[in-house]
């Protein structure tokens, strides 16, 4: 397409978009409407009349730059808009498919109006079809790029506040620390376990954490790394390390690969605490209630 038929494409868009707006808009939201999932009911109506006139109106300002290019500055305001809609979509778990469409139901409408203003047959139709077309589809790509992204910020940081939640650092006493772990762990893991638990025990100035494995499904040798890491950064705090929760298969597992944590180990947090209050010279005395408080 020459620069002549691309100007000609976007006067003729320019003045379809603008006179017949309410009409693209309404025909738009219709489209819309029908093709709505779960996450459009009629809750989100105004919404999205409302994201669809902003759109309509700023596809027309950007038309009456007298450019195509949808990366030029005059698309620049819808750009964002599109880019707000996709980031608020990504949050409340829309679908990239319902995302994707937002934008491509818009062509329906678009050709309709252009139709009704050239007429089928016009040469100048087939033209404002495929000026429409290409600039509609890059809109329609930079939207998805976008709701991607922000797809995976969402996951990156879910990913890490699960990690967090599954990590955290009990006080069983004063100066014994509980980290009870639970799932698989690997390196990146590992790095939230470790910052962790040193600063639980620089914080509580503990001298002896338990690491519980009780709910890791398998010890191999690059998870027996990760927890000699552990240990060894616990161990420069100045605390001891006790592992606990190892069961039977792992025990197996461990000495037929020939995994040494060279570190005290039991075989559950209980046995694990009662070493670690015996280090710190205390014991626990079971005492007979009095009468009355049996009666």
């Amino acid at each position: 397409m020459d620069h002549r038929i691309a100007m000609h494409g976007a006067e003729l868009l320019r003045k379809v978009v603008v006179d017949d707006a309410g009409g693209i808009r309404d025909a738009w939201l219709a489209i819309l409407a029908a093709g709505m999932t779960a996450h459009g009911g009629r809750a989100r109506e105004g919404e999205l009349r409302t994201q669809a006139g902003i759109v309509v109106s700023q596809l027309g300002e950007g038309l009456a730059a007298g450019d195509l290019d949808a990366d030029g500055s005059g698309f620049a305001p819808l750009r964002e808009t599109l880019a707000d809609i996709s980031r608020s979509r990504a949050l409340q778990g829309f679908t990239p498919t319902d995302t994707a469409n937002f934008v491509f139901s818009l062509k329906e409408p678009v050709f309709e109006a252009l139709g009704r203003a050239c007429g089928s047959g016009s040469p100048d139709l087939a033209t404002g079809v495929v000026s429409a077309g290409k600039l509609l589809d890059r809109l329609a790509l930079h939207t998805m790029e976008t709701f991607l992204a922000s797809r995976e910020e969402v996951i990156g940081r879910q990913g890490q506040e699960i990690a967090e939640l599954s990590t955290p650092v009990v006080r069983l006493w004063d100066g014994i620390l509980a980290l009870p772990l639970i799932g698989t762990l690997d390196s990146a893991r590992t790095g939230v376990v470790m910052e962790t638990l040193l600063q639980a025990i620089v914080d509580e100035e503990a001298e002896i954490a338990i690491i519980d494995i009780t709910g890791v499904p398998t010890v191999d040798t690059l998870v027996a790394q990760h927890l000699l890491k552990t240990v060894a950064a616990a161990r420069l705090m100045g605390a001891d390390c006790i592992v606990s929760g190892i069961r039977p298969q792992i025990a197996q597992t461990m000495v037929h690969l020939g995994v040494e944590l060279n570190v005290v180990s039991k075989a559950t947090l209980a046995d694990a605490f009662a070493v670690a209050l015996r280090r710190t010279g205390r014991k626990v005395v079971r005492q007979q209630a009095p009468t009355e408080e049996r009666r």
